[in-house]
């Protein structure tokens, strides 16, 4: 830990899969928001426990908005983040969330999702197919998390089969974390791209997000921007969690057997594995817009706040051992899908997803196992999109 006069550094520790690491639980047990220096040497807010970040995803003086972009403190370094996050005007970026969510909610509806199960679980079939005939060890990873979660993606979004291929290229280009002109170059391309199929849905409209964003007297760019969100969130938060998913089902057969044996226990089975799947690090950055004081801190206006949606859900306040994996876990009010106006819209279907996922693996697959330890693991680095570097399996 730091020493009293200097700030605690995030992202200076090697994680531990599925593990908080020392520092993480021991800013959590300091306090419910801590002032910590970020990875990208920058300091900000850190908020550890449960019940405050709950309090604070309903506040509506939190958002994407800076009045100073290009000096803003950030979490990470990123060109992407920083091309994407360009809104100035508080009250001007609140009014382009909420306009956004009312545009995207009705495509993540209740009766849409459950119109689209039997679509999940042909993708989900089709990609287990071609999984299991490469024959074991494979990696999990790349052979099914991924393909699934994109194909999905794809098909709500409004991606052509045709032009997946180059999506994923562009995609791949924007990713990096670190190379200001490879992300400049991608975005321009990729936002080419987007704006060509948004002219191909506005002659031919389809029932897809690309179309609905279209006719909703959005710019092209503005359609752009939210569909690439739309893409890189959807993976990044999907493929961890079925990553991370198989490797705890794994790990605890007996509870794997009885959520095989019983759907409604599955469905359980997909909330604590939403809820313990990650232990810190996913990190949602945003700015104060005026001046808040809450427990005894002052957080000031155009100071950098960072939600984890992770570190909260082990919270002993708030879960009973919450280094146990329970499956029966009741209740289990996790926030990895956030919460209030900050709720992820597309949570019932990343549900559905995962439930098909773990389902149909381990129902064709019963003796799937790591094929190497799981401290052998390791998570992606220096890239948004998330995950495992690999996941090899065998059975």
């Amino acid at each position: 830990m730091a020493s009293p006069h200097e700030l605690p550094s995030l992202g200076l520790e090697p994680p531990v899969l599925l593990e908080v690491s020392p520092l993480l639980r021991e800013l959590q047990e300091r306090g419910p928001i801590c002032r910590v220096r970020t990875p990208a040497g920058d300091e900000g807010w850190l908020v550890t426990r449960h019940a405050e970040l709950k309090q604070l995803l309903h506040d509506e003086r939190f958002g994407h908005s800076h009045p100073d972009p290009a000096n803003a403190a950030q979490y990470v370094r990123s060109p992407f983040l920083d091309l994407m996050n360009t809104e100035t005007d508080a009250e001007a970026g609140r009014r382009t969330h909420t306009e956004s969510r009312r545009l995207l909610a009705p495509m993540f509806s209740a009766r849409r999702v459950r119109e689209m199960e039997p679509k999940v679980a042909a993708v989900v079939d089709g990609a287990l197919d071609r999984f299991i005939a490469q024959g074991p060890p494979a990696d999990l990873h790349d052979g099914l998390c991924v393909p699934v979660a994109l194909t999905v993606l794809h098909d709500i979004i409004g991606v052509p089969s045709p032009s997946r291929e180059q999506l994923a290229a562009l995609l791949a280009q924007m990713a990096v974390l670190d190379d200001r002109e490879s992300v400049e170059h991608g975005q321009r391309d990729l936002f080419a791209f987007v704006a060509e199929l948004v002219d191909r849905k506005r002659a031919e409209p389809g029932d897809d997000i690309i179309t609905r964003l279209a006719e909703g007297g959005l710019s092209d760019e503005r359609v752009a921007t939210l569909a690439v969100s739309l893409l890189f969130a959807g993976l990044d938060s999907v493929v961890t969690i079925m990553d991370h998913g198989v490797v705890l089902l794994a790990a605890h057969p007996e509870q794997r057997a009885a959520a095989l044996a019983d759907p409604d226990l599955m469905t359980h089975a997909v909330e604590e594995v939403l809820r313990a799947a990650k232990a810190g690090g996913s990190i949602l950055p945003r700015y104060a817009t005026e001046d808040i004081a809450i427990d005894g801190v002052t957080i000031r206006s155009g100071d950098l706040v960072m939600f984890d949606f992770s570190l909260p859900n082990f919270d002993e306040r708030a879960f009973d051992e919450p280094e146990r994996f329970d499956i029966t876990r009741a209740p289990n009010p996790h926030l990895s899908f956030a919460h209030g106006i900050w709720h992820c819209i597309g949570a019932p279907l990343a549900r559905i997803e995962l439930k098909t996922v773990f389902t149909q693996l381990f129902t064709r697959l019963p003796g799937l196992r790591l094929a190497v330890a799981a401290d052998e693991l390791r998570e992606r680095d220096g890239r948004l999109s998330g995950g495992l570097t690999e996941l090899p399996v065998a059975w």
